[in-house]
């Protein structure tokens, strides 16, 4: 890969990822914006409802299925057993808009250590394809998530390593910063998903234990900002950017 498209120091890195983190936010709202940010928001969908999926599994309930819709809303279909306590209900509940949150975080982590850069990347093109396969039954989920697990393995393989860092990077913000996008969604009680009415992942918690759901979606906001910020101040600190950015990411592979 030319040198001339690398980021060649930790300034250029910052600014870079900051306009794609504005990008994800300003993009919905320009003419054609949503079509080129489509495949980054059917994944944040997919975050977030494997959020739930694995959080019931975790909990002991049967994760069923992953539907996608083309409105980039979804719902993960789960059975629990009769005798779960509203506790368990809750966690799952609150998996979805969490779980987003702590694998972005986890990425950007990731990010801080060069070792790790090839294997995560792996390790997530996997894990969607493989999710693909066990759990998702919908048109759309068939066509757009293998796609963007092949061009994760692409970067994974080919990528040179400023390209895998900035992945890392550019990824985990798409997974945490899903949550703010949603906020609205976060402080309804009910929600409309696929036609239909139902409570919203805050509401649910609101039955399954106390407290209004608006005191429950303060609380999770606040956990996912601080896990984002801690993981971005760790990753971006400028002792984690090697001295020669030209020997260390602007090379061909």
């Amino acid at each position: 890969m030319s040198t001339r498209l690398a980021i060649h120091n930790r300034d250029e890195h910052i600014k870079a990822l900051a306009l794609a983190a504005a990008a994800l936010f300003v993009l919905p709202h320009l003419p054609l914006g949503n079509y080129v940010l489509y495949p980054f928001m059917i994944l944040t969908t997919w975050f977030h409802e494997m959020g739930h999926g694995l959080s019931a599994i975790l909990v002991g309930f049967q994760f069923e299925r992953l539907v996608l819709f083309p409105d980039g809303s979804g719902f993960a279909e789960t059975y629990r057993p009769n005798d779960a306590s509203g506790l368990s209900q809750a966690l799952v509940s609150a998996g979805g808009p969490i779980m987003p949150a702590v694998v972005g975080s986890g990425l950007i982590l990731s990010s801080a250590k060069p070792a790790l850069w090839r294997p995560v990347l792996y390790l997530l093109g996997g894990a969607i394809a493989l999710s693909t396969v066990l759990y998702v039954r919908s048109t759309l989920g068939w066509i757009i998530l293998p796609a963007i697990a092949a061009g994760i393995f692409y970067i994974a393989a080919r990528g040179t390593p400023w390209v895998e860092r900035f992945a890392l990077q550019f990824l985990g913000l798409t997974a945490s910063l899903s949550m703010f996008q949603q906020w609205d969604y976060l402080l309804m009680e009910r929600a409309v998903i696929g036609g239909q009415e139902i409570l919203s992942d805050t509401g649910a918690i609101e039955e399954s234990l106390f407290l209004p759901h608006w005191v429950w979606a303060i609380g999770i906001i606040a956990l996912a900002a601080g896990m984002i910020g801690a993981s971005l101040v760790y990753a971006l600190s400028e002792k984690r950017f090697p001295r020669r950015w030209d020997a260390g990411f602007g090379g061909t592979r």
